[in-house]
């Protein structure tokens, strides 16, 4: 996506040098600055934990045992000693929440049931998760059979960037009182020229095809500029985006077929 792009609306989503996940790691080794690593930390197991209880359901545990091991893999996460292990060099926050997943898993698997999973530390609400399950963006059931647990963590990695996107793009719109015009429009965001009937737009909007073009071009510059902040919340580089987005669209791609 082109640097470009992001002129409509930069003032929030312009600067990407210091993000969430090289905020931890930065201050994970301070001690003054640990706390606001955890709860930068926190923060993103908040926004990125659906990939993981579904990993960890995929691994073959039920939905209670799912969601007790991942309470306690975050419980995990937030230790001190995992912020001053964090390796910068790894970068994308994806790559070693996945690897830190996985040996996790492991070492689960090793220990007693001696005591109750999660210690007690609730990071998400599971009643509120199961009505709000099911992704908005299309995946074939056939790609939801037969990837790999891997696969698929970055399958529901990527389609929970776009989704963190659109929210904050239907905020936007709904504060402006916009909010039509996103339900009318957001489904076009990334179609083709040739997909999209501006007359059809035109007409259910009751305004010009001319109207519906521009709308429609602001509000796509305006959805790259957010998608492209989400991303740079999970990567140490800034110079990393660019190439952690095509390999997000790369597995959306892969979970449409």
């Amino acid at each position: 996506m082109n640097r470009e792009l992001c002129k409509e609306g930069a003032g929030e989503a312009r600067g990407f040098a210091t993000t969430r996940w090289s905020l931890i790691l930065s201050a994970a080794s301070s001690e003054g600055e640990e706390q606001k690593a955890r709860d930068a930390l926190a923060e993103l197991c908040r926004t990125y934990w659906r990939p993981i209880f579904l990993f960890v359901s995929r691994r073959g545990y039920s939905t209670e045992d799912a969601q007790d091991l991942t309470q306690d893999f975050f419980a995990m996460m937030l230790k001190t000693n995992w912020l001053k292990h964090a390796d910068p060099n790894r970068g994308r926050f994806r790559s070693l929440l996945l690897k830190s997943l996985q040996n996790f898993l492991i070492k689960a698997a090793e220990k007693t049931h001696a005591r109750k999973r999660g210690g007690g530390v609730e990071f998400v609400s599971w009643d509120d998760w199961m009505v709000e399950a099911p992704s908005q963006l299309f995946i074939s059931a056939q790609a939801l059979d037969s990837l790999p647990p891997e696969r698929l963590f970055d399958l529901h990695w990527a389609a929970t960037v776009v989704e963190q996107a659109l929210r904050r793009l239907r905020e936007e719109c709904e504060g402006k009182d916009r909010l039509r015009l996103f339900y009318a429009l957001s489904r076009h965001l990334t179609a083709e020229r040739d997909e999209v009937s501006y007359a059809n737009l035109s007409a259910a909007l009751g305004v010009a095809e001319t109207t519906v073009k521009k709308q429609l071009h602001i509000m796509r510059q305006r959805y790259r500029c957010l998608l492209r902040d989400e991303v740079a919340r999970t990567v140490g580089n800034p110079a990393d985006v660019e190439d952690e987005i095509r390999y997000l669209c790369a597995a959306l791609a892969a979970g449409a077929e």
